[in-house]
């Protein structure tokens, strides 16, 4: 019976993960459908899936989302991206620059597909008027808010699963993952410099037309902004003393959320409404479901089968398999999504540990450097590149899959170097 669940489960996942590469059908039902399959085939009881979904993730990405919704709505956004590019006096190598920066803090404090929907419209208003070609800017963002979102614990889905599972703090991911992220960004804009200097050129009556424009005008509601800004001073500073005051992130963005919606919609019904079906409610049930997979995995002992081949083919070498994980997180999750990936190598990890492997700090370092930087890799390599490239089509400017990659994973093999550098002398 043991072997036959087992059998179950491994066809089960193996063809949700196909339908989710392939994108035949949408990934939140291939999520809820494979996660129901593995129940109704008795491979999981229902409250044994249940126990599986990380609903401290969910939380925490629920609290977040209703934060931004509510901070988009006093056009914050709009007055930070024409206040960058007044400040580098709309110079255009400065200008990406710039932008690409805005793109990154904005995606290590919030998460990376709202930072994009919010930075990219004015990216498109800025070249156009400076008449430079937007494509590069375009990559550079979608290569800026990974970079970004591997700085700090609520940056990218995948840091949020990792800090939830092993119970590491937003204070632990500043310490050994912002520093190298910092780095990494500023090596990458060096190489896009010098890959499309030469054509960021405009002329001086453009840029004239540009510093004439009023950030401050783009506030919309500035009372409703000073409140947003508390809020969310107030969320990240429990995210900073969560692991101190005993308290999960869930709980950190669910009270700045809940605080959020107190002060600003009290008993505005409507409003809160079309707040709460703003959040990106697909994407929590995909993550539910795929909880509900991978446990699935872990209940019928395929996870520990896979931890015992990793140790054995690296011969139980921390240092190895350190290298190991960065890279195969790097290669696969630039062409396939990173969060089901992650949810995968979690508990091989954990299992790792129980075999013998003392000290995992490494693994957990070298998984998140290669899950969220390993995104930059193709167009379908995280949700932010896809979202990009669909705003891009809307407009005209199609970027292609291969025009992308051709930039973008040279430049993604390049920051694993350098991560690969970095985990070796701290780490190992």
């Amino acid at each position: 019976m043991l072997l036959n669940s087992t059998t179950i489960a491994i066809v089960i996942f193996v063809a949700a993960y196909a339908l989710i590469i392939s994108e035949k059908v949408h990934r939140t039902i291939v999520g809820i459908f494979g996660a129901m399959l593995m129940i109704l085939f008795g491979v999981i009881s229902q409250s044994t899936a249940i126990s599986h979904i990380d609903f401290n993730t969910l939380g925490l990405l629920m609290g977040m989302m209703i934060i931004v919704n509510i901070t988009s709505e006093t056009g914050l956004f709009n007055f930070l991206a024409i206040w960058a590019a007044k400040k580098v006096k709309a110079r255009p190598i400065a200008l990406l620059v710039a932008l690409s920066a805005l793109t990154m803090f904005c995606s290590a404090l919030l998460d990376n597909v709202t930072t994009v929907l919010l930075t990219v419209p004015i990216t498109f208003s800025i070249t156009a008027q400076l008449k430079v070609d937007v494509k590069p800017y375009l990559i550079s963002q979608i290569l800026a808010s990974n970079i970004g979102g591997t700085a700090t614990l609520i940056g990218d889905p995948p840091n949020i699963m990792i800090g939830s599972a092993v119970g590491l703090n937003f204070m632990d991911f500043v310490w050994n993952l912002t520093g190298i992220a910092l780095l990494i960004f500023v090596a990458v804009e060096g190489l896009l410099i010098l890959i499309y200097g030469r054509e960021l050129k405009t002329q001086p009556e453009l840029q004239a037309k540009v510093m004439r424009l009023n950030a401050a005008s783009q506030i919309a509601d500035k009372v409703l902004l000073k409140k947003c800004l508390l809020v969310i001073f107030l969320t990240i500073s429990l995210f900073v003393l969560h692991g101190y005051l005993g308290l999960e992130t869930a709980t950190a963005a669910l009270s700045g959320a809940g605080l959020l919606l107190l002060i600003t919609y009290t008993r505005n019904e409507s409003m809160i409404a079309k707040v709460l079906s703003k959040i990106e409610w697909p994407a929590i049930f995909f993550f539910a479901g795929l909880f509900v997979l991978v446990g699935a995995l872990v209940e019928t002992g395929v996870i520990k089968m896979l931890a015992a081949e990793a140790i054995r083919l690296t011969n139980g070498s921390v240092n190895a398999t350190a290298m190991l994980i960065l890279w195969m997180s790097a290669f696969a999750s630039a062409f396939i999504d990173n969060i089901p990936f992650v949810a995968t190598l979690i508990p091989l990890i954990q299992d790792m540990g129980q075999m013998g492997l003392t000290n995992l700090d490494p693994m957990w370092w070298s998984l998140a450097l290669g899950a969220c930087l390993g995104g930059n890799g193709t167009l379908i390599g995280a949700s932010a590149n896809v979202v990009v490239a669909s705003m891009a089509a809307q407009r005209g400017r199609q970027i292609s899959f291969l025009g992308f990659m051709k930039i973008a994973f040279p430049i993604m093999v390049f920051t694993i170097l350098i991560s690969s550098v970095y985990v070796w002398v701290r780490y190992l």
